[in-house]
């Protein structure tokens, strides 16, 4: 055998190495897609909130709130409430005679200003 036939063979057999390789090489990558890619490719990640905690005495007015609406809904008498504070009223204080006489004077210039206008 000649040298030019032996290196012939080996081109050859390193054309079809390189097939199988490239072969090889495809089988382990996905084929290329066609069309728009899938939504969860596209999504921004997801960012995870930290949890916010409750008070022991946020936790004790909602329990309370809680047994009270049951109690309710049950038909039974609820627990009493602890005292709670009182609300400031709403009353006014009475006027004094020198605030009301300002106040007419007030309200008698502008209707008197009002009645000369039309």
């Amino acid at each position: 055998m000649d040298i030019q036939s032996i290196v012939a063979q080996l081109r050859q057999e390193a054309g079809r190495i390189e097939n199988a390789i490239a072969a090889l090489v495809g089988l382990d990558s996905q084929p290329a897609r066609r069309g728009r890619p899938p939504k969860v490719s596209r999504a921004k990640p997801v960012r995870v909130k930290k949890r916010r905690h409750m008070s022991a005495a946020a936790r004790k007015r909602i329990s309370a709130a809680m047994k009270q609406r049951w109690a309710q809904w049950k038909g039974k008498s609820a627990p009493k409430k602890a005292k709670a504070v009182p609300k400031k009223s709403a009353v006014r204080k009475p006027m004094s005679a020198a605030a009301k006489k300002r106040l007419s004077d007030l309200m008698k210039a502008r209707w008197a200003k009002r009645k000369t206008a039309s």
